[in-house]
């Protein structure tokens, strides 16, 4: 059996291996159950210190039972073993997505996803294409786009959009989903003028003359989104399925969703039901918000559909994004000084959804990119921790989530390992965001940007994600960006701190190991070891040894979870 040369430059032979028939007879009770599931004749990495390479692993049910050599997995090799032959595949834990949006992913699937247009033309030319496919009057939406390497690299205007699109309204979101951009039918409709004031939380963009531009920031989103024909469920379905597809087809394992609501939850449960789902979901309720109290009263959901589904956090969002120049700084934005971002989130309901979640034994994972938005956040966690003794907790060590920990000032790193606060970082945003963050911030506060060996210096966590469909959301960029810190074409720059990047055995335990630390999952998986359950993500090339370059060629060979192949592409 053959694996398609379009997809990988290795084999991997899997077949049905009899017993021989010297285990017949007397000796049949000396040999273990046979197992399921055999891999074996690769190399294979454990993640675990103790023991950190095998030559073969057996599976039986959805756990490993055998992690050593080749010989004693034989041994457990019966007439109904699948062996997967590795060959030149190496085989990993399962990787995790520690942060990621499930159905902007499967929405950026479903709609006109404006990724990797590069400039301004490309991206009115894409826009114009579906915008001539539609109805006069129907809506046109997207996302995707981001004006970093366009030329000047300044935001679109409703002026660009207005002459490809005179008669449909046009809304579509920036990659970062913090900001977005509405041509003019889209503002009248949603009554935007030049008198329009913010929301809370939000910016209307004005010209010179003080006319809207059609940018929208933040919460000022909402006057326009709110109009926007809703999905049809059938389509919030496919959302889900074609997302959680795509995961699997990467070699993510496990997803944790950030952000969403009950009746996501609900979705969820009924695609599981329905067996359209294998992937595990960690999901985060969206607060503070009813929902967020609901989960907050009624305790976490651990480990529905054999331990596929855990809903045990709250997400909230402390500030916007460094791109769309929302990120909260403690001081202006070097190229806008009279901006210094925005908070958006309701503090006064936060400061007591953070006492009750402490009690409870909830989670929270909180958004926050720029410096001020992270001290808040250390200062709110801090606060609670202090109302809240350890006596009174369901929970003594929440673990609760700083997402992103962007831009974080040298004063405030020592923090997160005071309070026990786990820093949620995606390695892609730093060889995105390293070609404007200079322009935002000034080359001072670079020191203190996805400051990945400042946090690993004094043993903070770091669960690694990567933030899609922020960004394109593959494991093999987020590895790369890990351990080479530079871009896709292998280039660095000023301020972009080499001196930060991971180690290839730091960034493994990043994407694996502490991603199910801060779900508490840590002694059910994130390593290979007997007794943890069996998720894999199989490759066909040694990530940990090949050259910086080749990371990014690497692909997906199998995906299992819970000892389950749920992707194989032979």
């Amino acid at each position: 059996m053959t694996t398609s040369s379009a997809l990988t430059r290795t084999t991997l032979a899997v077949a049905l291996i009899a017993t021989p028939a010297a285990f017949a007879g007397p000796l049949q009770q000396q040999v273990p159950a046979p197992a399921d599931l055999v891999f074996r004749n690769g190399a294979i990495y454990t993640g675990n210190t103790r023991a950190p390479r095998a030559e073969a692993v057996a599976v039986k049910g959805s756990k490993i039972v055998y992690v050593g050599n080749a010989s004693g997995a034989n041994r457990l090799v019966g007439p109904s073993t699948r062996v997967v032959d590795l060959r030149d595949a190496v085989l990993y834990p399962g990787f995790t997505d520690a942060h990621m949006h499930l159905s902007g992913v499967g929405a950026r699937e479903m709609t006109l996803n404006l990724e990797g247009a590069n400039t301004l033309a490309d991206f009115l030319a894409r826009v114009k294409e579906r915008v001539d496919q539609a109805r006069p009057g129907q809506w046109v939406t997207g996302r995707g786009w981001i004006e970093t390497f366009w030329k000047p690299p300044v935001f679109p205007t409703r002026q660009d959009l207005d002459k490809i699109a005179p008669n449909n309204p046009v809304y579509l979101t920036r990659a970062d989903g913090h900001a977005s951009i509405a041509n003019s039918a889209a503002l009248k409709l949603a009554n935007i003028t030049r008198t329009t004031p913010a929301p809370d939380g939000g910016a209307i963009n004005k010209d010179i003359n003080g006319e809207p531009t059609g940018m929208l920031i933040d919460r000022a989103q909402r006057l326009v989104s709110q109009l926007v024909p809703p999905a049809t469920e059938e389509e919030r379905d496919q959302e889900i399925i074609k997302g959680v597809e795509r995961e699997l087809r990467l070699g993510w394992t496990q997803i944790q969703d950030a952000h969403g609501s009950w009746a996501e939850v609900e979705r969820i449960r009924r695609l599981y039901r329905d067996g359209k789902l294998k992937i595990r979901i960690y999901k985060a309720i969206s607060g503070p918000s009813a929902d967020a109290t609901r989960l907050i009263d009624q305790g976490p959901v651990i480990g529905e559909f054999d331990g596929r589904l855990t809903v045990r956090a709250i997400k909230v969002v402390m500030d916007g994004a460094l791109g769309s120049r929302g990120a909260a700084l403690l001081q202006p934005y070097t190229d806008d000084p009279k901006n210094s971002g925005l908070i958006t989130t309701d503090t006064i309901a936060l400061k007591s959804m953070l006492v009750n979640a402490l009690r409870r034994g909830i989670q929270v994972e909180t958004h926050a990119i720029g410096d001020r938005g992270n001290r808040l956040t250390l200062d709110f966690y801090e606060a609670a921790m202090k109302a809240v003794p350890v006596a009174e907790r369901r929970i003594a060590a929440p673990r609760w989530r700083d997402e992103h920990s962007q831009v974080v000032t040298a004063t405030d790193i020592p923090r997160f390992q005071e309070l026990g606060v786990i820093a949620s970082m995606q390695p892609s945003h730093a060889i995105s965001d390293l070609y404007f963050a200079p322009s935002r911030l000034g080359m001072g506060r670079l020191a203190g940007a996805y400051a990945w060996q400042s946090f690993l210096s004094l043993d903070i966590p770091i669960a690694a994600g990567s933030d899609a469909p922020v960004e394109r959301g593959e494991p093999m960029i987020e590895f790369y960006a890990a351990v080479a810190r530079k871009d896709l074409q292998g280039r660095s720059g000023q301020g972009w701190h080499p001196e930060q990047k991971m180690s290839r055995a730091e960034a493994l335990k990043a994407f694996t190991y502490w991603p199910a630390f801060a779900a508490f999952e840590e002694d059910q998986r994130g390593t290979i070891e007997v007794g943890k359950l069996a998720d894999f993500t199989i490759l066909d090339r040694d990530i940990m040894r090949v050259p910086e370059a080749e990371i990014l060629l690497t692909k997906t060979i199998m995906t299992v979870v819970n000892g389950e192949v749920v992707y194989s592409p032979i």
